[in-house]
């Protein structure tokens, strides 16, 4: 019984950075933006690229487990999470950082199927094995939801990259804890792997994520813009078409013409990339409008983060005694409400309406998420439950990648067709100050006073205007999907 205790410390111990570091990052945002000189569009790739590469390779990971077997893989997945802590913690550059979370995404899609497998091969007793579940599910949620405000504890005392060099010591103790206690499992040579349909579908999201964020940014050629996107949208295409022929796919594609089925997928996507999205957007004006410590900013989001990570027991009451129609549908709607909400609040002078709608955004979105894992996995064959959780875990980190892309693309768009600038300024100056407010303070900080001022405050007021455009645009989206969800999941009780 002992062993078995230790291998879950282990296991939720290595789970704990690779749930954080989705997050923690954001209110780094504005410490990154002015320490390495990032562009606006740099930084939505430091920040999102981590659960975009995750959501192509935690499915094959899986099957590389099968295959090598789980200690194995957690062993190898903790020590590429190591060295690419290592590299993201000494990063000189934007894209060596990019690179560097990417490698990060690919030790975190190896650890959590791993630790996974390690809680269902360590645990015979279904009571001692649900509490471990139980204890693992609280890491994810609560480790993501408080990213931000860890961040901030270390920016406060330390440098940016000690965000990183942070999860070295924690993956030292795992491996030399699961290399003595966690016992070998037998692999399954046969099993197939899909590393090649991985890559095409993470080149597929990359390369469409990344033409949509040119196009609305103007910063590429049309022509190229469009090569990458056809280039996307082929890859795609051949994705599912090869999903749908092979005897042994990576994704059961057939599911998602359950309607329920890709309904449930919607909310999650929608859930996760409203928090992800609005967490990133906060931390930023905090930081740069407001001048907040990352610590402060942390802290000032401390009701959003408190709502999401333990809204699940009240959402799951709400589910049992009203019905998943309901609190699904309900949960978007709230979320809408609170984006409408925050649009029109100052953050300055009214606080207290601030933490309120915070508090009920996080309540809402947890909720809408925590009913879109029961739609999918009550319209889903019992024979199709593996498949059908394996495409939940990607619509949570395609949500999360994709909230960051679309709350930024919004945001970066709003901004520059709004702000003012002073008059003085170089043509190169004021396309730089008018790409992102942290390129705006990093021009500041070479200009004489009193135009750095000028342009401080032009940037200010264009950031304000800005996030109340995003905010009320995602409202707007929201209450649209909640119609779209009362709908969907009309026959859900015929269902389940």
């Amino acid at each position: 019984m002992f062993r078995q205790w230790v291998t879950l410390f282990a296991i939720l111990l290595v789970y704990i950075p690779v749930a954080i570091d989705a997050t923690v990052l954001h209110v780094a945002a504005p410490t990154l933006s002015v320490s390495l000189g990032t562009s606006s569009n740099e930084l939505l790739w430091i920040i999102d690229i981590y659960s975009l590469v995750m959501a192509g390779m935690v499915l094959p990971m899986g099957a590389l487990g099968d295959r090598i077997g789980f200690k194995r893989l957690l062993l190898s997945g903790s020590g590429l999470f190591g060295l690419a802590s290592l590299a993201a913690a000494f990063a000189p550059s934007a894209m060596w950082l990019i690179a560097a979370r990417a490698c990060l995404a690919v030790g975190a899609a190896m650890i959590v199927p791993a630790t996974l497998a390690g809680i269902r091969n360590t645990f015979s007793e279904a009571r001692h094995r649900n509490m471990a579940l139980g204890l693992w599910a609280t890491i994810g949620s609560g480790g993501a939801a408080f990213g931000p405000l860890i961040g901030g504890i270390v920016l406060e005392h330390f440098w940016w990259g000690a965000v990183f060099l942070i999860n070295v010591p924690i993956v030292l103790v795992v491996m030399a804890v699961s290399a003595r206690v966690v016992p070998w499992q037998p692999g399954r040579r046969e099993q197939p792997l899909n590393f090649t349909h991985a890559v095409m579908l993470v080149a597929a999201i990359l390369l469409l994520v990344w033409s949509a964020k040119s196009a609305i940014k103007g910063s590429e050629g049309l022509g190229f813009v469009a090569l990458a996107l056809l280039v996307g949208g082929v890859l795609l295409t051949a994705f599912v078409r090869i999903q749908l022929a092979a005897r042994t796919p990576m994704i059961d594609m057939r599911l998602f013409t359950h309607r329920i089925i890709l309904c449930g997928v919607m909310m999650a996507i929608t859930a996760l990339a409203t928090l992800v999205g609005f967490e990133l957007l906060m931390a930023q004006e905090l930081q740069f409008v407001h001048g907040k410590t990352p610590f402060e900013a942390g802290l000032f989001m401390l009701p959003v983060m408190l709502a999401s990570g333990f809204s699940g027991p009240i959402a799951g009451i709400l589910v049992s005694r009203i019905g998943l129609r309901e609190v699904a549908t309900g949960g978007m709607m709230l979320s809408a409400l609170s984006f409408l909400g925050l649009s029109m609040t100052d953050f300055t002078t009214q606080q207290w309406q601030a933490w309120g709608l915070m508090t009920m955004l996080g309540f809402s979105a947890a909720s809408a998420l925590l009913a879109s894992t029961a739609a999918i996995m009550a319209a889903a064959p019992k024979e199709k439950a593996a498949a059908a959780g394996a495409i939940e875990t990607m619509a949570y980190e395609l949500g999360a990648g994709l909230g960051i892309a679309v709350f930024g693309l919004i945001l970066t768009r709003s901004y520059s067709g709004s702000i003012l600038l002073p008059d003085g300024l170089l043509a190169g100056e004021a396309a730089r100050a008018s790409s992102s407010i942290g390129e705006a303070v990093q021009l500041a900080q070479t200009l004489e006073q009193p135009q750095a001022m000028a342009v401080i405050d032009a940037a200010k007021t264009a950031f304000i205007s800005s996030h109340s455009v995003v905010l009320f645009s995602a409202g707007g989206m929201l209450l649209a999907l909640a119609v779209g969800v009362w709908f969907g999941l009309a026959k859900v009780r015929q269902t389940a």
